[in-house]
């Protein structure tokens, strides 16, 4: 790619939003920020506890993101971005960084599936406590109230969601 994009991902956990961006990463040498692994350090290293959270990981990896987009890097905001709030925080970092976003918003519409692989996900990030398939259910979603792609990847393969990501790209 010749100008850096942000690919602000979004979706509820166990959608597929990190294991499409490793693989859209591979392909185009951008960035992965994962903001579970971020998040899982800030509170390693106590700085804060999960209940204290509170957008502070989003804010750090605004922060880091903004650097490597200014550097005409490509960054994946591989994150649930729940919220209009933090994907508007995304949105004013690319702008600020005079690049493109891109937005992915991942599904998965058959719930079956959705629930098996979220109660069948490993953890690959030391700490890091899944949210169950009920806390998933429950949790606070905004609709996305921007122009935006939909991957529904219980129809879609990893290499055809990343094919269309590229697409969309161009």
């Amino acid at each position: 790619m010749s100008e850096a994009i942000l690919f602000l991902f979004g979706g509820l956990p166990g959608t597929g939003k990190s294991t499409v961006a490793g693989a859209l990463a591979a392909a185009t040498g951008a960035w992965h920020l994962r903001l579970d692994t971020l998040e899982q350090a800030l509170i390693r290293v106590g700085l804060c506890t999960r209940e204290t959270l509170q957008g502070k990981g989003y804010e750090v990896a605004c922060a880091l993101a903004g650097e490597q987009l200014a550097r005409a890097t490509s960054v994946i905001a591989d994150c649930v971005n729940p919220l209009e709030l933090t994907r508007n925080w995304w949105r004013a970092v690319a702008s600020a960084a005079s690049c493109r976003t891109l937005e992915v918003e991942f599904i998965c519409s058959d719930a079956a599936l959705h629930r098996e692989r979220a109660e069948s996900r490993f953890v690959d990030i030391p700490g890091l406590k899944l949210p169950t398939w009920a806390e998933i259910q429950a949790r606070e979603y905004e609709p996305w109230t921007t122009p935006h792609l939909v991957l529904d990847t219980a129809r879609l393969p990893v290499d055809a969601a990343v094919a269309r990501i590229l697409d969309a790209a161009r």
